[in-house]
């Protein structure tokens, strides 16, 4: 789906698409996990329409101090996502175990896995924000993040550890950093409603840094920022408002079957814009904030762990 110069498994179409849209984001960021079931959407509207390029902010840095008091800064985090997800309807793991030590580990499998394809760079995405939203335990080091996407349909391990470790994938991602921190002006001190309105973030250097997530859409009808936590119809104004044409026309409304088919993990807000009931088989994962649902052969997974953990999961 973006970024790496090697994969060519995502290219269909994309020498037909005039519009790029690029996604500032972040493993491990609740905005972004709150966010993901619109983006979704508007990619799966705009495929073969639309080049998607992510890029990885790294939220959580590594080399910042450690918390003077981890417990009482879990605390605060885990408060901070309640606010988040409830306002969003988002799932929350009804515990937090700790706030992630770094988002590199989680950005370099995210990064590395976009070789093998968009399908399973998406699946592995989400197991690693499942991670922290869902089962609470963050996918903070290499182990967890190895342990968090094993048994990933169509993923190749092997490849995906190499690339934990390669030069290249690393270069990759301090690019995305860097990209990350030279926010567009439009950002810069941008005032708004609701709770994340999406101005650029004040960094410890003086500098700024794109709030996450935040989608830039550039195309023959010039550039639209789209920052912060904003509605399905703003992602596709701002899409239509940079297309030559208009936009494609959506086609018709996609089953629960079908997305649990790709995806492999839906959450509330994914299966109310889906037509049908869920497939035989199909799993709910109970949490504090509604259910995700599973593929009735997703075996594996920080989601599957929690719903073992789960006396009321049914």
């Amino acid at each position: 789906m973006s970024g790496d110069e090697d994969d060519t498994e995502g290219a269909a179409g994309a020498g037909a698409a005039v519009v790029e849209v690029v996604e500032y984001t972040d493993p491990m960021c609740p905005w972004s996990w709150a966010a993901e079931p619109r983006l979704r959407t508007l990619l799966r509207e705009a495929e073969g329409f639309c080049r998607h390029r992510r890029v990885f902010g790294v939220l959580f840095d590594e080399d910042e101090e450690p918390a003077p008091d981890p417990a009482a800064e879990t605390a605060w985090y885990a408060g901070y996502v309640e606010r988040i997800t409830d306002h969003a309807g988002a799932p929350r793991a009804a515990r937090l175990g700790w706030v992630a030590a770094s988002s590199w580990p989680s950005s370099l499998a995210a990064a590395a896995a976009e070789a093998q394809g968009p399908l399973v760079a998406e699946r592995v995405l989400r197991r690693l924000r499942e991670s922290v939203f869902v089962l609470g335990e963050p996918a903070d080091t290499p182990e967890r993040v190895l342990a968090a996407v094993a048994g990933v349909p169509g993923l190749d391990e092997s490849r995906l550890r190499a690339g934990l470790a390669s030069t290249t994938v690393r270069e990759r991602v301090c690019r995305d950093r860097a990209e990350a921190r030279r926010p567009l002006p439009d950002v810069i001190g941008l005032r708004g409603d609701g709770p994340h309105p999406g101005a650029a973030k004040e960094t410890e250097d003086g500098g700024h840094r794109y709030a996450l997530p935040t989608v830039v859409f550039t195309g023959p009808g010039g550039r639209r920022v789209v920052p912060g936590w904003r509605s399905a119809h703003e992602y596709r104004a701002a899409l239509a408002a940079v297309s030559p044409a208009p936009l494609p026309p959506a086609d018709g409304v996609p089953t629960a079957t079908d997305l649990l088919e790709r995806y492999r993990s839906l959450t509330g807000p994914e299966l109310a814009g889906a037509a049908g009931g869920l497939p035989a088989g199909a799993r709910r994962v109970r949490t504090a904030n509604g259910d995700v649902v599973l593929h009735p052969q997703e075996h594996s997974g920080p989601a599957v762990v929690a719903a073992r953990r789960s006396p009321a999961d049914g």
